[in-house]
């Protein structure tokens, strides 16, 4: 059942990061140092954390390793290079990537598939876990690897060792990966964004080598270099003075040190290196303008960036600078969330933001970027121009002390967690800081430090500074201005002329922002508590189970994986499920009643009330539940808890906001149609339920049936009876201190006592074999999915064989489809089980690749199919298996996401809870025999269903 609008998502198709600001990426990391308290911000260098050791071989090659034990018996380690496709001879474009594909072809201790093999065998996931990846300027290399066997640990650095200077390039292996790469271009272009970009980034990166330097090269080259260009790029550039390892784990630094001493030393450097060059983008002082339209575009969207140059936060005052950047977003971004919850608003979507260029692709250039997106090619430079009057407004007016005050409220809030959390830090945030310090070199000081220096930084900044760094966003020079919009809009779009007038015009009658809070409480009054009733405990898995004395059941999971996280989650049975056809457009959409806020507050004016408040809480309908779910550090859950009680008793209806939703879906609705991915997407939801009227996809139409009053009446309906609702609730927390906040916001929920169920409606995949073809897209670009499925007896034990079927197709198809045929980049296997409201299974196969190619790898995934039915899965696919399966379950139990969702996914299908307690033994049943079984029973043909999506003929 998929009538359902989700948040509107709207891909912008221009190569635009909005980024996190400089002060959320700086603040995770670190431990204790000197503290900064007592002085003025002055500039100073911001030390390094002293708990990570940094050093150099005498070779040049750079280390950083930091001993680290979240999580436990794990290490990260990474080989950074300041290697990428700058470093390219014009004969050689797209070969830095090209590079880091051999380094998994064959190495010189670890010849053609050997690593990948070797790797798979311990429980490290090819692409999942063991990656790589090449930018314009620096080339990263990933290895998560467990350090409970010393003889896997020690050879983790051998492997990184070999991809620094050992990788073989062997003659057939170059060839084979040409086609590969040629593939990951398709799958990820041969679109309306690809051919977008073609256009773009001649403007956006002008005059600099960036423009002809992109890493994937060009297919040319690709297909036709000789075996020596490639040879000479990994001879010239792969050396040890432009590479750093970093490893952070649960390890003996000192015993790390020696292994990269003794795996790395060995490595030299040319005798006549070739220099590594920095490159820049040029300034230009007149407005570059550029209108793209493309058929298969679909939206209008008009972008102003004004590039800046800039430095890497490294002293206290660039600090300071950043953390000011942080909030002008904050607020500016605020601002624009209030407009678009009017019905009234000029654009559907728009945004302002400070940040690096094109997600930092050129180094030490920002911009600060706004874009809208209007309903029509007529309405854009409305949109453009309402969206430059907020910039206007900003540099003009400034921002309120009461706007000031929400952001470092929550910069505070976000501060004081990170300094409770900094023994459980992940040591892949580590690794990240470190990795910036060696190719930018940013600083990376402790927790204790950066903690201090915030809370003095955010006590010294004041109003009238953020306001003057405002000012100097909107520059004179530096800038361009985009326009991406269907082709249909052509004739309705502003032209250049009108673009540079709405940019000139855009401060006309522009008046100062007025704060919309609303200073009331959340709740009126503490609702009156309920009780207690009983109490079981479920030792085997540390969980206590409260009953309620309006039913409700309380399953409590204290954990001490975070210092400062509760999640929790409820459901009960029904949702979507029990609306009536004649209101089920309404009632699927019930849910956007919980997006339109609680009581006296819309969305933006909640913001404002909960800042610094790490509570939030939400309510949900899907096809079979309706519940509740939020999160929050363990000072704040009374108030996750009062918005649960407020979700549950106060919902708010908002004509406005609730229609301008509708409105800005069906504008995307309006346009899916050009998109190739939509309409296939489209194609598969229907033909998965054979076109059942409450699963069919959702058209402008189906949007004007939508009704707030039925939508809310459904709403009310669903949660007016709390009895059955179960709570899963996991984190930082003791039992005996929860139980007060259990009983007042969670007992006194509304209750009923009915008896309720969720009601199968028929939406069911169809019998038999079904194939169809969808005919939409401009380009060489086929994409494929082919399912199995089937009526299944719902057990834990065969779900396990399918899963170990599953693994083992997995990487069949892979090393078929990929390696053997070099017609796909990543293929996938996928396994869905579900037991209500009947229990099914799918095996799913999925990939894109050319269309001269769609039944020839058809046929070839087809024979893998029939091959493990054939054979069952082999003794060395089902050992990697279960080896993926023990390394990820020891990474989940540590988790108190995986928690959550495992209880509630027990609880939802009445399963044991203490099943996880059993899973190795449920591995060891899994043999050859027993896959070749499951496989005969359940990898058949008897319902097949072939999709495939082609270009236009």
């Amino acid at each position: 059942m998929k009538k359902k609008i989700g948040v509107l998502g709207i891909g912008l198709a221009v190569i635009l990061a909005v980024n996190a600001p400089v002060y959320a990426q700086q603040k995770a990391v670190v431990k204790k140092t000197a503290t900064s308290t007592g002085k003025k911000i002055d500039g100073s260098l911001i030390p390094n954390d002293p708990n990570v050791k940094i050093g150099k071989l005498s070779n040049g090659l750079t280390y950083y390793i930091r001993k680290n034990s979240e999580p436990k018996n794990r290490a990260e380690l990474y080989l950074a290079t300041r290697i990428g496709s700058l470093m390219e001879d014009d004969n050689q474009q797209g070969l830095a990537h090209f590079t880091e594909h051999m380094a998994f072809n064959g190495t010189k201790d670890f010849p053609k598939n050997e690593l990948i093999n070797y790797l798979q065998k311990a429980g490290i996931r090819f692409g999942a876990d063991l990656n790589a990846y090449t930018s314009f300027d620096h080339t990263i290399y990933q290895l998560p690897i467990p350090t409970d066997s010393i003889a896997l640990f020690k050879n983790g650095f051998k492997i990184l060792a070999n991809w620094a200077g050992k990788i073989v390039m062997e003659g057939e292996e170059i060839d084979k990966e040409r086609g590969i790469i040629i593939e990951e271009d398709r799958q990820r272009g041969k679109n309306a964004q690809e051919r977008m970009s073609k256009q773009l980034l001649p403007l956006l990166l002008k005059g600099s080598r960036y423009e002809n330097r992109l890493p994937i090269g060009k297919i040319d080259i690709l297909n036709t270099f000789t075996h020596d260009k490639i040879r000479n790029f990994y001879k010239d550039w792969y050396r040890p003075n432009l590479q750093a390892v970093i490893a952070v784990g649960d390890f003996d630094v000192a015993q790390v040190e020696q292994m990269i001493k003794d795996n790395f030393s060995g490595l030299t450097n040319p005798a006549n290196p070739r220099p590594r060059l920095s490159h820049d983008l040029p300034d230009n002082k007149e407005p570059l303008v550029k209108i793209i339209i493309d058929p298969e575009q679909q939206y209008n969207v008009a972008q102003i960036m004004y590039k800046q140059r800039g430095n890497v936060t490294k002293t206290t005052a660039d600090y300071k600078k950043s953390l000011m950047y942080t909030m002008i977003n904050s607020m500016l971004g605020s601002r624009f969330q209030e407009i678009m919850q009017k019905g009234d608003a000029p654009f559907i979507q728009a945004q302002s933001s400070f940040g690096a260029y094109q997600g930092g692709l050129v180094p030490n250039i920002n911009a600060f970027q706004t874009v809208a997106v209007s309903k029509s090619g007529a309405t854009l430079e409305k949109a453009f121009t309402a969206a430059l009057a907020e910039n206007e407004r900003m540099s003009r007016y400034g921002f309120l002390q009461s706007e000031l005050d929400v952001i470092k409220k929550n910069i505070e809030s976000s501060n004081e967690k990170s300094l409770k959390e900094k023994n459980k830090t992940s040591s892949i945030a580590f690794v990240k800081k470190y990795q910036s310090h060696f190719l930018t070199g940013s600083s990376i000081p402790s927790t204790e430090y950066s903690y201090e220096l915030t809370k003095k930084t955010l006590a010294e900044i004041t109003l009238a500074e953020v306001n003057a760094l405002a000012k100097t966003l909107i520059t004179k020079e530096n800038q361009i201005i985009i326009v991406q919009a269907p082709e249909k809009e052509k004739a309705s779009l502003p032209t250049q002329a009108q673009l540079l007038a709405a940019l000139k015009n855009a401060g006309n009658n522009v008046t100062a922002y007025v704060d919309n809070s609303v200073n009331k409480p959340l709740l009126d009054k503490k609702p009156v508590a309920g009780k207690v009733v009983s109490e079981r405990k479920i030792d085997a898995i540390g969980v206590t189970e409260l009953t309620l004395s309006n039913g409700i059941k309380v399953l409590l999971k204290p954990t001490d994986f975070k210092n400062d996280q509760i999640l929790f989650k409820s459901f009960s049975k029904g949702g979507s499920s029990l609306a009536t056809d004649a209101n089920f457009l309404s009632a699927s959409n019930a849910g956007l009643i919980s997006q339109l806020g609680v009581a006296y507050f819309n969305p933006t004016q909640m913001s404002k009330l909960l800042a610094g408040n790490t509570g939030r809480a939400g309510a949900y309908i899907e096809d079979l539940y309706q519940g509740y779910s939020g999160s929050a550090s363990p000072k704040d859950l009374e108030t996750a808890f009062q918005l649960v009680y407020a979700y549950a008793t106060n919902p708010r209806k908002d004509n406005e906001l609730f229609n301008k939703t509708l409105s800005d879906y069906k504008v995307s609705l309006a346009n899916k149609g050009a998109d190739p991915g939509s309409v296939f997407s489209d194609t598969v939801q229907a033909v998965l339920s054979s076109y059942h009227k409450r699963a069919m996809p959702l058209s402008v139409a189906d949007v004007d049936k939508i009704s707030l009053d039925e939508a809310f009446n459904f709403y009310k309906d669903r949660f007016a009876d709390n009895s059955e609702q179960v709570f899963v609730i996991v984190g930082a927390f003791n039992p005996e201190s929860i139980k007060p906040l259990v009983e007042t916001y969670i007992a006194s929920l509304p209750s009923l006592n009915k008896k309720q169920n969720f009601v199968d409606n028929g939406v069911n995949p169809p019998k038999g074999k079904v194939s169809k073809t969808v005919y939409k897209g401009l380009e060489d670009k086929a994409a494929v999915e082919l399912y199995l499925h089937g009526d299944y007896e719902y057990n834990s034990l065969t779900n396990v064989q399918l899963n170990a079927i599953k693994s083992a197709l997995e990487m069949k198809i892979l090393e078929r489809l990929r390696e053997k045929e070099s017609g796909v980049y990543s293929p996938q296997v996928g396994l869905s089980i579900s037991k209500y409201p009947t229990a099914h299974y799918y095996f799913t196969v999925s990939f894109s690749c050319a269309t001269a190619n769609v039944e020839k790898l058809i046929a070839a995934a087809l024979d893998e199919v029939k091959h493990i039915k054939d054979n069952g899965a082999t003794n060395d696919d089902i050992n990697k298996f279960k080896s993926e399966e023990q390394r990820q379950l020891e990474l989940s139990l540590r988790d108190n996401g995986f928690w959550l969702n495992y209880l509630t996914g027990r609880l939802k299908n009445g399963e044991d809870m203490t099943s996880l307690l059993t899973i190795k033994d449920r591995l060891n049943s899994v043999t050859v025999e027993s896959t070749k079984a499951i496989a005969q029973k359940y990898l058949n043909e008897d319902n097949y269903i072939r999709l495939v999506l082609m270009p236009q003929k």
